[in-house]
């Protein structure tokens, strides 16, 4: 019998945001292997095509939320959010390489956390407190394979990691331009499955001069404390329904 630590730990929730246009999209493939990896562990995976739900970017809060200041824009941002980003314990963001940044998707995402984070919003305290103490993975795919073209994605999602209080497993870049030529790529594969197979088992560090170091490099790790804090905020959070609701609301919408 397991017992309820290791049960927890099994039970940890994995979840992909592709923000290629593209449904066979080289980074898509990418990630798909990253959750390979996760599942390989006993993790529950999942992936999320952000051009299916996110249809709108980042509008004036000020003159364009509801009465009771929720957001208006109509598209299915929030049930995201909601259903699948805050009860996830890791995210792993895959995007091509646009211009040097990320693909424009993935982009608004990320902008229009704001809307439900500021304190106009009636609910922002318990969204932040979902929102954070993630481990995050990055799948990158571009023609290029200069180490410098890839170094804005990472930052941005580096800072963004720290601001939210993730923490920043690693990052995979598969070299592709043409649909599927990913696969050719098989460093970059073997990578993508190793990153998500340890998802929940690396050392993540970040060290000041002042900070208290051990001087273990590698602890022994108490997965289920990695995202307590989340946890017991995604079940004491009104604003999200039941997961027995949400596997009802996926039933019935399918």
């Amino acid at each position: 019998m397991l017992t309820t630590e290791l049960a927890d730990y099994c039970l940890m929730k994995v979840l992909a945001l592709s923000s290629s246009p593209r449904k066979d999209g080289n980074s898509r493939l990418l990630a798909e292997v990253v959750l390979a990896g996760a599942a390989s562990r006993g993790y529950e995976v999942d992936i999320v095509d952000l051009s299916d739900v996110v249809t709108t970017p980042l509008r004036d809060c000020r003159t364009c939320r509801r009465a009771d200041g929720r957001c208006s824009i109509d598209d299915e941002y929030e049930s995201l959010l909601r259903d699948k980003v805050v009860r996830a314990d890791a995210l792993v963001f895959a995007t091509p390489l646009y211009w040097y940044g990320v693909a424009g998707q993935l982009k608004i995402f990320i902008d229009r956390i704001f809307c439900y984070t500021t304190a106009d919003h009636p609910n922002s305290d318990e969204i932040k407190a979902c929102l954070m103490h993630k481990r995050i993975a990055v799948a990158i795919s571009s023609e290029e394979n200069y180490p410098g073209a890839s170094l804005g994605v990472i930052a941005q999602l580096q800072e963004l990691a720290r601001y939210l209080r993730h923490e920043f497993v690693g990052v995979v870049h598969g070299v592709a331009n043409s649909r599927g030529e990913i696969s050719q790529d098989t460093v970059a594969l073997d990578q993508a499955y190793l990153l998500g197979a340890r998802l929940f088992d690396c050392t993540v560090t970040d060290y000041r001069l002042d900070s208290i170091r051990s001087g273990v490099v590698w602890p022994r790790i108490q997965a289920t404390g990695l995202v307590g804090e989340a946890r017991q905020a995604r079940d004491s959070a009104a604003w999200l329904p039941t997961e027995a609701q949400v596997a009802v609301d996926n039933t019935v919408n399918r």
